[in-house]
């Protein structure tokens, strides 16, 4: 089995001969650690939808919806892309509409997919024991800023695919090899390394920092979330 990173969505068409394997979308500021944070609150579902007009069309018929843009919580939602946002108290037992800026965009880009899950440094190890259980080899979205490379779900990335070869994956390709040298060069400061990338400077920008420590914290969640006809729902390990 070999473990790939796709280091943006515009690049992913490339790097799919058919759809027997497993994709992985990861966007961890914070589209996908806020999702985790949502189905381990109980939420019933997450319905990822790729365009704000979907998502609007979902409001309109008494949805919960989380919507966000450029860092932003969109006026019309009850929900922005902050893992805090997403309480028990809120969601549990409820479907949950979602959009974003860029993770969303990934999850419809992969949503063909034989397996498509959620990653986040949050589900990491449960991500892991998921993939070697399938036995499929394994593609890594990162979605990026508007189909653009950055730092942080590429690091995620390599720290997914070292643990994927602990487990007898191998590395596919020039960007797993890239992707595990930024980890290795991040491990003994996860926090200083991603302070000077360009998403930290948004979300400060915004005074949307308060999530980024959270963002960055392995395990807090025993769960994969899986796509299902339209829906992520929760794999429980």
């Amino acid at each position: 089995m070999i473990v790939e990173i796709c280091f943006s969505p515009a690049l992913y068409p490339y790097y799919i001969s058919d759809n027997n394997h497993i994709s992985v979308v990861v966007d961890i500021f914070r589209a996908t650690t806020t999702m985790c944070a949502a189905l381990k609150n109980g939420a019933k579902s997450i319905i990822p939808v790729a365009s704000i007009e979907e998502a609007q069309d979902y409001k309109s018929r008494g949805f919960l919806v989380g919507a966000e843009r450029n860092v932003k919580r969109c006026e019309f939602a009850d929900f922005g892309n902050s893992p805090f946002d997403y309480t028990a108290e809120k969601v549990n037992g409820k479907d949950v509409v979602f959009t974003t800026t860029n993770g969303t965009q990934a999850i419809d880009m992969a949503k063909d997919s034989d397996i498509l899950t959620i990653g986040a440094f949050s589900n990491i190890d449960a991500l892991v024991d998921f993939c070697v259980s399938k036995q499929k080899d394994v593609i890594v979205l990162c979605a990026g800023w508007n189909n653009r490379f950055n730092i942080e779900d590429t690091l995620f990335g390599g720290a997914l695919a070292a643990k994927l070869i602990d487990k007898g994956y191998t590395s596919a390709s020039d960007a797993v090899q890239v992707a595990l040298s930024m980890w290795q060069e991040a491990l003994p400061d996860v926090r200083k390394y991603i302070d000077r990338t360009e998403h930290i400077k948004r979300l400060e920008a915004n005074n949307l920092q308060d999530s980024v420590d959270y963002c960055l914290t392995e395990n807090t969640v025993n769960l994969v979330p899986v796509y299902a006809n339209g829906k992520l729902i929760t794999y429980n390990l």
